[in-house]
C-alpha cells in the first residue's frame, strides 16, 4: 500500500528548551489508514503533528533534524500555506484557529483562499455542518458558541477544504459523549474516503477502531501496531498516561482468559466460557441523597443570554446540600454551565431566584461572595494571570482584605491541598495543562469557599493527572469542601461522584446517585450521554459496582469456576 505519511528519523528541540520534544521518529502511514496517536501530557504528540504540515519548524521553531513526508511533499522545506492544500489539522487548542464572527463565515474563510466557486462553497458548507452537528447555528456569532460547538467548528471548517491527509490534535476533548460518538463515526466515515487520518487521543475505548496506534512517551516512538496488539497491553499503556480498557483490565483482575476489547465482545466471552452464574438485573429507583444542610438552591430559576432568542434555562428547582460531590453532565449547549455561573453570581437569573445559605444571590456583598462559591474556569489560561505562583494565588485573598496571618495560612494551606508547594516563585505559564488546572484551585481554595466549582478540571489531561486532579478533589470534599464538576468524562462522575445531574435544553431530566443515574441508559441517551464501558458491562451483568475494585470483589463473590480451555 503506498506511504501517505513518512517520518524519517525526525528529531525535534523547540527554541530555549534542553529535553527534545521528538527524538528519531521513524516511521510510515499508509494512505487511507487511521493511525492514533497516543501518550501522556507532553510526549511530542502535538508536535507530531505539526511536523505534518509544517508548522514544525516553519512556524514552531527549533532544532530540526531528519524529514517528515506528507502526500510526496517534504513538510519542512514548503511552506505552511503549500502543506495546507494536502494536510489539514485541526489544533488541540481549537480557539487559536478560530477568528471570524459568526459559523458560516468561518466554514467559507479557507474555501476563500481555495477560489471556490460561491454555489460549491454554500454546498460545501452546508454539508460539513451537518456533518458536525451545527447547520441551525449558521449565523451564530462564534463568541456565544459553547466550547465544544467551538472544537466541532474547527472540525467542520477543516473538513470542508477536503485535504487528502487530516490531522486532529484531541478533537473530542471538549464534546459531549454524543458528540464524540458522533466524530468517531465521522472518522469512519472519511476512512472509506481514502483519506489519511492521524488523530491524537488519550481514551483508550476511541483507539480500538485504528488500524495502527503510534505510542509516545518522553518524545520517543515507544511502540506501534495494531490495537489488539498495544492496547492488551495495560501496563505499557498506563506507563505512557492512558487509562487501561477497562474489557482489558476486568479480564485480568479475575484472571479470565481472553483479550477483549469491547464491550460485546467481554459479554460474548463471559457468556461463551460460561464465567459467571446468569443472573437478572435489578431494577433501580432513584431516590433523594441528603447530606448537609442546604447551601445552594434555585427556584424557577429561568435564563435568557441577551442576543438569544431561547432561554438557556428553564425553570430550574434544584438544592445541593453541604458536603455534596455533584457531577452536572449533559450535551454540549444544556446548560450546565450557565446554571453553574448563576451559583456564584456570575449570572444574574432572568426570572427566578437563586440563593446561597437561603439569601439571595444579589443580597451579597462583593467581598462575601467569593467566601461561599468558587468558581474554576474549564480553561485555566482564563483566570491565572500573574507572573508567579504565589502572587496567583494570595491575588483573592488580599483583595478580601485578609489579615497576615490568615493569608500566609491559607496560601500554604491551598498549595499544600493541590500538590504546589514550593512552586511559589514559578511563572505558571511555564507549567504544563494540569499544573495550571491545579494553580487556578490553589487559587480559589486560598479564600476558603463552602463550594468549590469547578468546568471540565480535567480536559487535555492524561490519565495520571486526571486522577491526580480528581484525588485532590476527594480530598478537599473529605475536608468539607462541596464539590460541584462539570465534565464530559463519564469514568469521572462515575468514579468520584456520589450525585449527579442530567440536563438537556436548559433542564434538569434527572437527578439522583450517580449509581442509579448511571443504570439508566435510556435516559442518560436521551440527555446524549453514553457510561463508560466498565458502566455498561456493569448493567448489562446486574451488578451494583461503579468502580473497577468494587465490580472485582462483587465478582468473585459470585464467580464460578471457568471451563476448561
Amino acid at each position: 500500500m503506498t506511504s501517505s505519511i513518512v517520518f524519517d528519523h525526525l528529531s525535534f528541540s523547540y527554541q530555549n528548551t534542553t529535553a527534545p520534544a521528538l527524538q528519531d521518529i521513524s516511521g510510515e502511514m499508509s494512505r487511507g489508514s487511521f493511525t492514533m496517536v497516543m501518550g501522556h501530557s507532553g510526549a511530542g504528540k502535538s508536535t507530531l503533528c505539526c511536523a505534518i504540515n509544517g508548522l514544525v519548524p516553519r512556524f514552531l521553531r527549533g532544532d530540526y533534524v531528519g524529514r517528515v513526508m506528507a502526500e510526496g511533499m517534504e513538510a519542512g522545506k514548503n511552506s505552511v500555506p503549500d502543506m495546507a492544500r494536502a494536510v489539514g489539522i485541526v489544533l488541540q487548542d481549537f480557539e487559536a484557529q478560530l477568528f471570524s464572527t459568526n459559523v458560516e463565515l468561518e466554514m467559507a474563510f479557507g474555501l476563500e483562499n481555495q477560489c471556490l466557486p460561491k454555489a460549491a462553497m454554500e454546498e460545501r458548507i452546508h454539508a460539513y455542518l451537518r456533518v458536525v452537528g451545527l447547520e441551525e447555528l449558521l449565523r451564530r456569532d462564534t463568541a456565544t458558541l459553547s466550547g465544544g460547538q467551538k472544537q466541532r467548528l474547527a472540525i467542520g471548517s477543516v473538513l470542508a477544504m477536503e485535504p487528502p491527509v487530516l490531522v486532529m490534535d484531541e478533537p473530542t476533548t471538549d464534546i459531549d459523549p454524543e458528540g464524540r460518538h458522533h466524530i468517531l463515526s465521522l472518522i469512519r466515515r472519511l476512512r472509506t474516503q481514502e483519506r489519511t487520518l492521524v488523530v491524537t487521543d488519550l481514551d483508550a475505548e476511541a483507539a480500538v477502531q485504528a488500524d495502527q496506534i503510534w505510542l509516545l512517551r518522553d518524545g520517543q516512538l515507544l511502540a506501534k501496531g495494531r490495537p489488539a496488539e498495544i492496547l492488551t497491553d495495560s501496563s505499557l499503556i498506563e506507563s505512557c498516561g492512558i487509562r487501561p480498557l477497562a474489557t482489558i483490565a476486568l479480564f485480568q483482575e479475575m484472571n479470565w482468559p481472553g483479550q477483549p476489547l469491547t464491550v460485546d465482545a467481554a459479554l460474548a466471552e463471559i457468556e461463551n466460557q460460561g464465567l459467571l452464574r446468569p443472573r437478572r438485573p435489578e431494577g433501580r429507583n432513584i431516590s433523594v441523597l441528603n447530606h448537609g444542610k442546604v447551601i445552594l438552591e434555585t427556584r424557577n430559576l429561568s435564563y435568557q443570554y441577551p442576543a438569544g432568542s431561547t432561554n438557556a434555562l428553564n425553570d430550574i428547582d434544584l438544592i445541593i446540600h453541604e458536603g455534596d460531590f455533584v457531577a452536572m453532565l449533559g450535551q454540549n449547549g444544556s446548560g450546565k454551565t450557565t446554571l453553574a455561573k448563576h451559583f456564584n453570581g456570575l449570572l444574574k437569573p432572568t426570572t427566578g431566584y437563586m440563593l446561597v445559605r437561603g439569601r439571595r444571590v444579589n443580597s451579597y456583598r462583593r467581598d462575601e461572595l467569593p467566601r461561599e462559591v468558587g468558581y474554576v474556569f474549564q480553561n485555566p489560561d482564563h483566570q491565572i494571570f500573574a507572573p508567579t505562583v504565589g502572587e496567583e494565588v494570595s491575588f483573592g485573598p488580599r483583595i478580601l482584605g485578609m489579615d497576615g496571618k490568615t493569608l500566609e495560612r491559607n496560601i500554604a494551606e491551598a498549595l499544600d491541598a493541590t500538590g504546589l508547594s514550593g512552586f511559589e516563585d514559578k511563572n505558571p505559564f511555564l507549567l504544563n495543562r494540569g499544573e495550571r488546572q491545579r494553580v487556578a484551585v490553589a487559587s480559589i481554595l486560598a479564600v476558603k469557599p463552602a463550594v468549590i466549582i469547578l468546568d471540565e478540571p480535567t480536559t487535555g489531561l492524561d490519565y495520571v493527572h486526571q486522577l491526580d486532579t480528581m484525588e485532590m478533589l476527594k480530598r478537599l470534599n473529605q475536608l468539607g469542601h462541596t464539590i460541584i464538576v462539570i465534565t464530559h468524562a463519564m469514568w469521572i462522575a462515575e468514579a468520584y461522584a456520589r450525585r449527579s445531574i442530567l440536563m438537556k435544553e436548559g433542564r434538569i431530566l434527572l437527578d439522583g446517585p450517580t449509581s442509579e443515574v448511571f443504570s439508566d441508559e435510556t435516559m442518560l441517551a436521551a440527555a446524549s450521554l453514553a457510561p463508560s464501558d466498565l458502566i455498561r458491562l456493569r448493567n448489562r451483568l446486574g451488578l451494583a459496582a461503579m468502580t473497577l475494585n468494587d465490580m472485582v470483589k462483587e465478582l468473585k463473590s459470585e464467580a464460578v469456576s471457568p471451563r476448561s480451555f
